[in-house]
Order: C-alpha cells, then sequence, then structure tokens
C-alpha cells in the first residue's frame, strides 16, 4: 500500500521524475502474490491502480541501488538489516520515524484493520515527504 500511496503523493507534488519508488517483501510468505484484495480496495477507491504488482523478496543489493530503505514496523526493520548485515549509510528508517508520533504501522494481513493502515501511510507519506524537503532532496 505504502509504494502506491507514495507514488501517487510524489505525482500529485508534481516530482515524480525525481524519485524511484519501489517495495519489496522482507520475509518470504508473500514472494509473487499479487496486491491484497484489502489494499486493492482502498486504492481503487482512491482511484490508484496497482495493476501487475506482485511481491518481491528484498535483495542484499538493493542497499546500494535505493537512498531510503524504509520499514512499517520493527519486525520489518530486523527482517531489513537481516537481509543487509549494516547500515553504514543510515538509510534504514521506520516509515513513521518521520512524523510526529512515530511508531509502528499495523499490518493488515495480520489485523484485517486496511483503514487504519491506510490512515497510517498517508501521515507516512505527508511527513516523509516534508522530511525531504526539509533536507533539500
Amino acid at each position: 500500500m505504502a509504494e502506491f500511496l507514495f507514488r501517487d503523493y510524489v505525482k500529485k507534488q508534481g516530482a515524480e521524475a525525481e524519485f524511484e519508488i519501489a517495495s519489496a517483501a522482507t520475509s518470504t510468505e508473500e514472494i509473487g502474490n499479487p496486491v491484497h484484495r484489502g489494499t486493492r480496495r482502498i486504492l481503487e477507491e482512491l482511484g490508484i491502480s496497482c495493476a501487475g504488482k506482485h511481491a518481491r523478496q528484498m535483495r542484499k543489493q538493493d542497499y546500494e541501488y535505493y537512498d531510503y530503505l524504509i520499514g512499517m514496523d520493527q519486525w520489518n526493520i530486523s527482517n531489513i538489516m537481516r537481509i543487509i548485515r549494516k547500515d553504514p549509510e543510515g538509510k534504514v528508517f521506520k516509515f513513521l520515524d518521520f512524523s510526529e508520533h512515530p511508531r509502528d504501522i499495523a499490518d493488515p494481513w495480520y489485523t484485517g484493520d486496511f483503514d487504519t493502515t491506510y490512515e497510517d501511510i498517508r501521515e507516512g507519506c505527508q511527513s516523509f515527504w516534508n522530511y525531504l524537503r526539509r533536507e533539500g532532496k
């Protein structure tokens, strides 16, 4: 969900050419699966397409390729660190670390509450965008 919401947010800011936004699984349970129907429902209501997206596994090489590696919760961060081994450039963050109220974003696959997850991710998109602009990125 975060990939598509942040991509849409950046597009609405007129900055899509400045970003490459992608997502990858930090575990293996969903590899190859399409976007969950609960997420698709939210995105469809917002007019955002996720067509063709299938989960892929995060790779160690992603660290060199991307400027930021963002997890939704501490479990994701632990898995990211397991994959990349170290973070010498300080690229790993939880999404809501950039907000005024840092916290984990609950995984709706477990909670079934896609609406709350959407609200948290929306907050994360705005906060991360503001952080990037403050930092001149």
